[in-house]
């Protein structure tokens, strides 16, 4: 619960309501319980399904500071669909001038992929990239078969922070 802080008058005296208003209850904000939401998973040419699997997503919003944790964990029924791999945010991302980048961690048994997600300006969802194989360094449009051929008992785990519009 964040909200405008009060303009103070000169002269005027502050009570404990309008303390715990200003101060406790804006500070108590930064303790509050993260939020859950079930985000979307689209892709560029067929979308995905997640099936049996899970997909779950958690904030915690701090004015326009929007801090998100993803997980999705592959099912037996789960597909895969084709093209680049998008997931909703939590919130539209601000009109700033460039993307934000945070960490995205692709598990496929024993085989641990580091990543990146990129968040772009206005956007209302985001993109994990991988490297394209194990020989490159480059990183590429997460998907299907990107940063491995996904199958059931793989995880993508995504953390990353982002400004808000609103």
């Amino acid at each position: 619960m964040t909200f405008a802080p009060r303009t103070w008058l000169v002269g005027e005296v502050a009570t404990a309501a309008m303390f715990n208003t200003e101060v406790r209850d804006q500070f108590a904000s930064m303790f509050d319980a993260w939020t859950s939401w079930t985000p979307s998973w689209t892709a560029a040419t067929t979308n995905p399904v997640v099936g049996n699997g899970t997909l779950n997503g958690r904030h915690m919003k701090w004015g326009r500071t929007c801090h998100v944790n993803l997980e999705l964990t592959c099912g037996s029924t789960t597909t895969y669909g084709s093209g680049v791999w998008s997931f909703s945010l939590p919130f539209t991302a601000a009109a700033a001038v460039g993307s934000r980048v945070g960490i995205a961690h692709a598990l496929a048994g024993s085989n641990r992929v580091a990543g990146n997600i990129i968040v772009s300006a206005s956007a209302t969802t985001f993109t994990p990239f991988f490297p394209a194989s194990t020989s490159v360094s480059f990183l590429s449009n997460g998907g299907a078969a990107n940063p491995f051929t996904w199958a059931s008992g793989n995880q993508l785990r995504c953390s990353f922070t982002f400004e808000t519009a609103t």
